[in-house]
């Protein structure tokens, strides 16, 4: 009896979290982003480019993935065995279905800022795209709703294009050189001593 009421709930809950995305993006960058002086137009890019994967995520879930999922899970009833759908259940189904492509989406960020912080390099990325290939199958085959390959291949075939797209976004914008510049930098301050340091002030006093 509670079901429709709590499909309700389900979908004004799934409603606030997609409206208030970009909020909820912006207070996670800036939380993760201020350790790592990712900052002004820095974390609004983070945020805009986010919010604009997520968006993208699920639509294409919902007007793509989705309804091809959900017509070839109803095709194996037939005249005797008739499909029973619960609304309780098909709304979780879907809400967390549609979110899940949101999430996923975001790899192509993620990339971009584990280059940022220094976690991993453009090389890194690009030496192990076979492991990518198969991670991406394996979470292919265990987030879509049928087992059949057209449908796996949906949600697999953006997450690749995806993967490529953050090492391009990598490359064009120079990410390896800024934080090999930015390490050298910073050994090179290391090494130098406050023995040298002084040397130098007097130096620079003398003359």
């Amino acid at each position: 009896m509670a079901g429709p009421f709590l499909a309700h709930v389900k979908v004004a809950f799934f409603g606030a979290v997609y409206t208030l995305m970009p909020l909820l993006m912006y207070v996670l960058w800036k939380a993760m982003g201020k350790p790592f002086a990712v900052t002004g137009r820095k974390l609004f890019w983070f945020v805009f480019a986010t919010c604009f994967l997520f968006y993208s995520g699920t639509l294409f879930c919902y007007f793509v993935t989705l309804p091809y999922g959900v017509e070839f899970l109803l095709s194996f009833q037939s005249e005797s065995m008739k499909a029973v759908i619960s609304i309780g259940r098909f709304v979780s189904f879907v809400t967390i279905f549609i979110l899940a492509f949101g999430v996923i989406f975001e790899l192509p960020v993620f990339m971009v800022f584990s280059a940022q912080v220094g976690l991993f390099s453009r090389q890194v990325f690009e030496k192990n795209r076979r492991f990518a290939v198969l991670g991406i199958a394996i979470l292919a085959a265990l987030l879509t709703p049928t087992p059949d390959v057209v449908n796996m291949a949906l949600m697999g075939g953006p997450l690749y294009l995806l993967y490529e797209a953050g090492i391009l976004v990598i490359r064009l914008l120079r990410i390896d050189e800024k934080c090999a510049a930015v390490k050298a930098e910073e050994k090179k301050q290391e090494g130098t001593k406050p023995e040298d340091i002084a040397t130098l002030q007097d130096d620079g006093r003398d003359d």
